[in-house]
C-alpha cells in the first residue's frame, strides 16, 4: 500500500480455501442377544451405536392392571390398620412373638397408683346441742341443726401391688389386688348450710359446736357409704378396669380377684 492508500498489484490479498479433514470411518454390525447392532468408529476410536427400535414395547395391558390391583390393596391394608389399632398390636405381636413377663404386668398397674374407683354423693341432716345438768335447755342449752352434703371416695392403691400377686403362664394372668379402702370423706361447703340454730337465755353461742358438728357429719357419711358397700363396689370397678388394661397387653384368659 502506497502513501495514497491504494494497493499495489503484487502485493494483493489471497483466499485459501477451508481445509476440510476427513475421518476414516469403518461400520461394523455385531449381534447381540440375536438383535443386529450397528457401530461406526473412526481411526481414534470413538464409536457410537445404533441399536434398532423395533423390539422397544410399552408396558402391556396385564401389568398396568397388576400394577392398579398392587396399589389397590395396598391402599386397603393400611385403611384397616389404621381403624383397628388394637388389633395391629396384637397383629404385631404374633409376628415377633412379643411376650409380656411378669415384672412388665405388676409396672404397667403401678401406674394406675391410687385407682380411684367409686365417689359416693350424700346428703345428710346432722344435729349437735350442748346441755346443762342442773338447768333446762330453754336457759343453758345450744342445738344445732346441719344440713350437709358431702363425697365420699374410695378405690384401690395399686401402688400396693406386689411381685407376688400376679401370675402370668402363656396368654394366662392371673392377678391379686390389694384391698379396697376409703380415699377421702370431704363436705361440700357450697351445699352445706345451718339449717336452725337455738341457744338458751343463759348461755352464750358455742363457737366449737357447728365445727363438732361437722365433724360428726364427715363420720356419719362414711358410716353410710361403708354400709351401702362402697368398698365392694371399688373393688369391682378396679377388677374391671385392670382387667381391661391387661387384656390390651394381649392377654386372653384374665382373672382379677
Amino acid at each position: 500500500m502506497d502513501h495514497l492508500g491504494r494497493i499495489s498489484a503484487d502485493r494483493r490479498p489471497t483466499y485459501a480455501p477451508p481445509v476440510r479433514h476427513r475421518m476414516a470411518l469403518d461400520t461394523f454390525v455385531l449381534l447381540t442377544s440375536g438383535e443386529p447392532v450397528i457401530q461406526i468408529g473412526d481411526n481414534n476410536g470413538l464409536i457410537m451405536s445404533i441399536v434398532p427400535t423395533d423390539n422397544l414395547q410399552s408396558p402391556t395391558r396385564v401389568g398396568r392392571v397388576g400394577v392398579f390391583i398392587a396399589g389397590f390393596l395396598t391402599a386397603v391394608l393400611v385403611l384397616f390398620l389404621m381403624s383397628y389399632p388394637a388389633g395391629l398390636s396384637r397383629w404385631l405381636q404374633k409376628i415377633f412373638h412379643a411376650e409380656i413377663d411378669q415384672s412388665a404386668i405388676v409396672e404397667r398397674i403401678q401406674r394406675l397408683q391410687r385407682l380411684e374407683s367409686v365417689k359416693y354423693t350424700l346428703e345428710k341432716v346432722v344435729t349437735g346441742e350442748r346441755q346443762s345438768r342442773f338447768l333446762p335447755q330453754s336457759l343453758a342449752g345450744e342445738r344445732l341443726l346441719l344440713i350437709v352434703r358431702g363425697e365420699v371416695f374410695a378405690g384401690v392403691d395399686l401402688s400396693k401391688l406386689k411381685s407376688s400377686d400376679v401370675e402370668a403362664k402363656g396368654k394366662h394372668v392371673k392377678i391379686t389386688l390389694p384391698h379396697a379402702e376409703v380415699f377421702s370423706t370431704r363436705l361440700d361447703n357450697n351445699q352445706t348450710r345451718v339449717y336452725s340454730r337455738e341457744t338458751g337465755l343463759l348461755v352464750p353461742a358455742d363457737p366449737n359446736l357447728e365445727s363438732e358438728v361437722r365433724a360428726e357429719a364427715e363420720r356419719q357419711l362414711l358410716l353410710t357409704a361403708l354400709t351401702d358397700g362402697i368398698l365392694n363396689n371399688a373393688s369391682a370397678n378396679a377388677r374391671g378396669t385392670v382387667g381391661a388394661l391387661v387384656q390390651a397387653l394381649g392377654f386372653t384368659d384374665v382373672e382379677v380377684n
